[in-house]
């Protein structure tokens, strides 16, 4: 199903990015007083329903479209890519099939409105001019000027003080071209969502528009040329795909604008909201601190990650992939599980494989293994390896649990979490890797105490050097409660 394009457009600085924003419910695009903060376009899907008084059956009237936020026209760019901006602006008027002509009510029109408005009329496209920033009702009688511009109504709104939005809604449905109905199940499958993280100038945005196969993103030497996080929706072998384009990381400490401070928050939010995300490494260039801190957040969030080696063919010769992968399992030690992929994403070398290995990483993180072959495997682990005593306490492993998935969270109920050092932990979450069919992510491992109502005995006089097994003397309705409990720690 071809899904409606709706592009927002006009001179910069009238409030695209907060009217993007404002129609989609949420933070997305970078709003700034800074002009030419939006360079590539950005989009997100919305779903609209008219407001009715009678009881209305879900997804009945729904009407869906794509809508677009782009830079702004006629902006002359500080980092000399302002054909790069207007190219991306172009192709989002090409492919939309309605035109929002947005202008600033306080401003009135301005000379650069009319240049917009010249290149509008030449689109055989419907437009629809919305003036914003209309924050009161007394602001509506000055638009008057902006009829001389010859796209009929102007339509108040204001972004900032949630004006007129219904109404805009509602005109946006009546434009948009006829729709079948909608496929629930398809639109209620959620995508595979790929975060591409990075230091500048990494390839990222390359890479992107290789998954994508046209030009989705801006692509330049100039370092920090995508500022925002981008969502870029396409479809492989029949399944939704999202690859998240974020700007380049780099030092705190280096950072001096508010839009490089934006880039960095929007980048790490990107990382959170990931299925999968892809640590683009410069091949030539060595691994940095930069890099260690951002595989470090990766870790925190206990995202499936690949380390994706790009610029591969500039070392052509001079050094093996065996070598460079052990050069990276020195610098991020703990991160042993991760994969590592080569690439050369200018000409679309093992771009495929690392999508297919991305979703590879999904299905892992998504599995569920049985209460009874984790206890085992516990069991098991602790016999060949015993943790050492603390404390003139054993530490001990009752029972164990598997509460989630995305990521695989495993629970343990000890007889005292403080027992258990993070040497003995990472041998147990490697254990798990080994036993189970999810090698390649990382795994939460929580450690939780058993309580004396739960018949746990806490003060460790008991404690012998050698268990043999898990006790299983509680019923499976305490067991049940102790999970059930968990969860609100969680």
């Amino acid at each position: 199903m071809a899904v409606p394009q709706v592009a927002i457009v006009g001179r910069p600085n009238v409030g695209k990015s907060s009217l993007f924003n404002w129609l989609a419910g949420r933070r997305i695009a970078i709003v700034d007083p800074t002009p030419g903060v939006t360079r590539d376009r950005i989009t997100t899907p919305i779903a609209y329903a008219a407001s009715s008084r009678g009881k209305r059956k879900e997804g009945e009237g729904e009407r869906y479209f794509e809508l677009t936020d782009t830079g702004g026209m006629g902006i002359d760019d500080v980092d000399n890519l302002t054909s790069d901006v207007e190219r991306q602006i172009n192709l989002a008027i090409d492919r939309a099939d309605l035109l929002l002509f947005l202008v600033d009510a306080k401003s009135g029109p301005v000379p650069l409105d009319d240049e917009v408005a010249r290149r509008l009329r030449g689109v055989q496209k419907p437009v629809l001019l919305v003036a914003n920033k209309c924050d009161h009702a007394g602001l509506d009688d000055q638009i008057g000027e902006f009829y001389k511009l010859g796209f009929g109504d102007v339509l108040c709104v204001s972004a900032k003080n949630n004006r007129g939005k219904e109404e805009l809604l509602r005109l946006i449905a009546e434009h948009l071209p006829n729709q079948p109905a909608p496929d629930r199940a398809r639109l209620a499958e959620e995508p595979l969502k790929l975060a591409i993280v990075g230091k500048r100038n990494t390839g990222k945005s390359t890479f992107i528009n290789c998954l994508a196969e046209e030009e989705r993103t801006i692509v330049s030497e100039v370092e920090g040329t995508t500022r925002d996080s981008i969502d870029v929706r396409f479809e492989k072998d029949g399944k939704s795909i999202i690859a998240i384009d974020t700007a380049g990381v780099r030092n705190r400490g280096k950072i001096k604008t508010d839009v490089e401070f934006y880039s960095l928050a929007r980048a790490e939010r990107s990382i959170r909201r990931a299925d999968v995300v892809l640590h683009f490494l410069d091949a030539p260039k060595n691994i940095s601190m930069v890099d260690k801190r951002l595989a470090g957040y990766v870790l925190d969030n206990y995202k499936p990650a690949i380390f994706v080696v790009n610029k591969w063919d500039l070392l052509k010769g001079q050094i093996s992939t065996g070598e460079f992968g052990e050069y990276v399992r020195k610098v991020f030690p703990s991160l042993d599980f991760v994969p590592i992929a080569f690439v050369t994403a200018k000409e679309g070398k093992n771009v495929q494989s690392v999508l297919d290995l991305a979703q590879n990483l999904h299905k892992q993180a998504s599995l569920r293994v049985s209460t009874g072959d984790l206890n085992r495997v516990i069991r098991r682990a602790m016999v060949d390896q015993s943790p050492a005593v603390r404390s003139n306490r054993l530490p001990r492993v009752y029972y164990a649990t598997q509460v989630a998935t995305l990521p695989p969270t495993i629970v343990l109920f000890t007889n005292g979490p403080e027992l258990f050092d993070k040497t003995y932990q990472r041998y147990l979450l490697k254990t798990l890797r080994d036993h189970f069919r999810f090698p390649d992510v990382p795994i939460k491992l929580y450690l939780r105490a058993r309580t004396q109502d739960d018949g746990g005995d806490n003060d460790g006089a008991d404690d012998k050097p050698q268990p043999k097994r898990i006790s299983r003397a509680r019923s499976r309705k305490e067991k049940k409660k102790e999970v059930g409990e968990l969860w609100d720690d969680v």
